[in-house]
């Protein structure tokens, strides 16, 4: 079956974060949203229709997991991610930022420094400062259009830290890490007691010829002294089912988080959101794979525009998911002109590069999950308010 990514469909009116939310962020309608990290393609159709199978019933009362959740998501990564895991490794978590939370409540105290790589997803020190611990931060480094892990620094700053937030793979700049790299982090934060939460939410969502590194098949001390955090809500556009969960394999660390979920009633989740992730993980495949090729094709039409209409603006190119971090430093702005160019100029409703740490300064973020047509619409809008500032 082919799916078709190139409708436009109006998410207007739908209580949604990214469409609906921009005149209160803003205060105007007249941009075209391409910042919240969700895809403005239809939510994959087995989705659709186990919920809608579902609702058909009529009546909606009380719900466990379903014995289809756990074995889809068992399958799932064991075939996409060469992982083998058992169903009693799963902790359910209403969402991925709330699963970060409740990781950071379960294991470290207040006051507790906490260690995350700027630019990064702007939740994880958020999280962390809203429970009252320490962010450590410690930078990316930009070279040859990618980021890299500036291992001297790290080591030093990850000492004292009681966790260590990674973004795998990383937010907004899309690399994906390597197993050399997720190795040393491995080893280093074993040798400093630090314990590792891997996000990897954008895993699935890893593009040809790129493959996502696992952080806990890494190796032995990867698997003891991790927590990793997987959902299928970004691949397969439903993050507003809040769905994602947590797998262990340390029996300990497995052990003390779920007590501590039990303890806060934060472990169960609701009836859609087993279903969708059964349903996804089920029937996914193929549909995956030919959102992942359209992703890919906006990747290179954007770059290709870029560069033939837009040179001063860079693209750093992502190896995974749809996020594109903009370059725009040459443009010469600071951070205020720089909104005021997108919001004011072109019309576009991006992600202050700022707000993943002042490494993201002179930086936009792009979401490009969405059809051709209003890629193309957007860039040539870009286009225009760049050239008015000759």
């Amino acid at each position: 079956m082919n799916y078709n990514f190139d409708e436009i469909i109006n998410r207007n009116g739908t209580d949604s974060v990214k469409w609906d939310g921009v005149e209160s962020r803003w205060g105007r309608n007249d941009l075209i949203p391409m910042w919240v990290a969700d895809m403005d393609f239809r939510t994959a159709p087995f989705v659709i229709e186990a919920l809608r199978k579902r609702l058909e019933h009529e009546v909606l009362g009380y719900t466990f997991a379903c014995k289809e959740w756990s074995e889809s998501i068992v399958n799932w990564v064991k075939e996409r991610h060469g992982w083998t895991i058992r169903e009693e490794m799963l902790t359910f978590t209403p969402g991925i930022v709330r699963g970060l939370a409740f990781v950071i409540q379960c294991f470290t105290q207040k006051g507790d420094k906490v260690m995350v790589m700027p630019p990064v997803y702007h939740p994880f020190f958020l999280v962390t400062q809203k429970n009252e611990r320490e962010v450590v931060y410690s930078p990316l480094v930009l070279k040859n259009g990618q980021y890299h892990i500036a291992f001297d620094r790290f080591r030093q700053d990850i000492q004292g830290c009681k966790l260590l937030i990674l973004s795998n793979p990383h937010n907004p700049g899309g690399r994906v890490w390597t197993k050399e790299e997720l190795s040393q982090i491995a080893d280093i934060c074993y040798e400093s007691g630090t314990l590792i939460i891997s996000d990897e939410i954008h895993a699935d969502l890893t593009l040809p010829p790129y493959k996502h590194p696992t952080f806990a098949l890494i190796s032995e001390k990867a698997r003891m002294n991790s927590l990793v955090f997987m959902s299928p809500s970004k691949a397969f556009n439903m993050p507003g089912l809040a769905s994602s969960y947590a797998i262990i394999e340390n029996d300990e660390l497995r052990h003390r988080f779920q007590t501590y979920m039990e303890a806060s009633e934060f472990n169960e989740g609701h009836l859609f959101a087993y279903l969708s992730v059964a349903a996804a993980y089920s029937h996914g495949t193929e549909w995956l794979e030919q959102v992942l090729a359209y992703i890919k094709e906006n990747v290179d039409f954007t770059e290709n525009y870029l560069k033939e209409h837009i040179p001063t603006i860079k693209m750093i190119r992502p190896q995974a998911s749809y996020l594109i971090f903009l370059d725009c430093r040459e443009l010469g702005l600071n951070q205020e002109e720089l909104n005021r160019l997108f919001i004011e100029d072109a019309h576009l409703a991006l992600n202050d590069g700022a707000t993943f740490g002042k490494e993201g300064e002179g930086f936009m973020r792009l979401n490009i999950a969405c059809p051709r047509a209003t890629l193309e619409c957007a860039l040539k809008q870009l286009e225009q308010a760049v050239i008015s500032l000759e």
